[in-house]
């Protein structure tokens, strides 16, 4: 009587577990012809064989256990091993893994605050130079913007700010002579009438398209952490207390000087651009079609940026504006490091080598030629003089 049950529950598990209907689509029909007290050895060494091919959901083990009554006690050696078989398929399922989740510190929190309340800061290279006597004339006519004080020793920049305001932030400008200007919480819109406005005061106006590609602009917000003022991970947190504005200028003169860096990088490229067929005529062995005042006027262009880069610029070194003043050094020092200046400029200081290189080849290249071209005219006077002689012997023994 209890072999029946035995088999009642075997089959009931069956219809329920996918191995088990695995192995009864597997049974031979000899072993299914077999008598019914027979059956219990077939079938356990069916899923023996064939019942861990086929895991089962762990829900569908449940639900089997609540409407089918208890296994009997373990009487029957065969029975038992039968079930335990089965019970090993169900625990056999690998279990997925859950993408685990990263939990920040409350420290990282804080002093990270939200992508919301960020706020962002867009510098721009317009023009080699500013007239910012002009321009500030020119912002008083408008009225739109107001002059702010800045430090005695900060020279050659012009602070302003708006008179009209859309929020708790104020929407400032810093304007330097060297032809860049970097906006604070200025929309697109007004940035782009701002940079309209100003190209009557500036001087050697670069191509517009050059100056959207290399603009560079970072995000800022407030932080009540430590309060002091820090650039984390390329996003600019301010102190919320007392005023920011060298803090503003520190961030605002790397800034310039790294979109001003992108423009030279970008008129190098057209350098490297206009003389790259020297380099293939070269190769094809072939005579370079270069006038003198071509070459002339590459050399000046070349030796024109190598200044502006290494001598004009604060590429090379810190202005002395830091000198005195640790916290803004740190500043601008970490700002220049997170836009890569000095890497750029030790990247362009190489290209313009290999490009004086290929000068100086140009040169002489040119020098050759002239030499040689006077040996010819030399070479052709004397043969002039010697024909002239021969006349006159002629004439004289004839």
């Amino acid at each position: 009587m209890s072999m029946r049950r035995l088999l009642s529950v075997t089959a009931s598990l069956a219809r329920v577990v996918p191995a088990a209907r695995t192995v009864s689509s597997r049974l031979s029909p000899a072993v299914r012809c077999l008598p019914l007290a027979a059956r219990p050895s077939a079938v356990q060494t069916a899923i023996g064989r064939f019942g861990s091919a086929a895991p089962l959901s762990t829900s569908a083990a449940a639900a089997a256990a609540r409407t089918e009554p208890p296994p009997p006690p373990a009487s029957d050696s065969e029975g038992k091993k039968a079930i335990e078989l089965d019970l090993s398929a169900v625990h056999s399922k690998r279990r997925v893994q859950r993408k685990r989740a990263v939990v920040k510190n409350d420290t990282e929190t804080r002093q990270q605050p939200s992508a919301e309340e960020d706020m962002e800061v867009v510098a721009y290279s317009t023009a080699e130079e500013y007239n910012l006597e002009s321009l500030m004339e020119g912002l008083r006519e408008q009225n739109l913007y107001h002059p702010s004080a800045m430090s005695e020793d900060v020279h050659d920049v012009l602070h302003v700010a708006a008179r009209y305001t859309l929020g708790a932030e104020p929407r400032e400008i810093y304007l330097f002579r060297e032809g860049t200007v970097v906006f604070w919480n200025v929309p697109e819109l007004e940035r782009r009438s701002v940079l309209e406005f100003i190209r009557q005061f500036q001087e050697g106006s670069y191509d517009q398209e050059t100056v959207e590609e290399e603009s560079d602009s970072m995000p800022y917000s407030y932080t009540e952490v430590f309060n002091k003022t820090r650039l984390v991970n390329g996003r600019i947190l301010l102190n919320m207390e007392g005023s920011t504005d060298l803090e503003k200028y520190a961030f605002s003169n790397a800034m310039a000087l790294s979109v001003k860096l992108g423009i030279w990088e970008s008129a190098l490229e057209r350098y490297i651009d206009s003389i790259r067929f020297v380099t293939d005529e070269l190769k094809k062995g072939g005579r370079i079609s270069m006038k003198k005042e071509e070459v002339l006027k590459k050399n000046g262009e070349l030796f024109g940026l190598r200044h502006l880069i290494n001598l004009s610029s604060d590429c090379l070194d810190t202005p002395d504006f830091y000198w005195d003043k640790d916290n803004l050094e740190s500043l601008y020092q970490k700002t220049c490091n997170h836009l890569n200046i000095a890497k750029r400029t030790r990247v362009m200081n190489e290209k313009l080598n290999h490009c004086v290189e290929l000068a100086d080849m140009l040169t002489t290249n040119l020098a050759d030629q002239h030499h040689v071209r006077l040996e010819w005219m030399i070479i052709a006077l004397i043969m002039v003089e010697v024909g002239f002689e021969v006349i006159h012997f002629l004439e004289r023994y004839t």
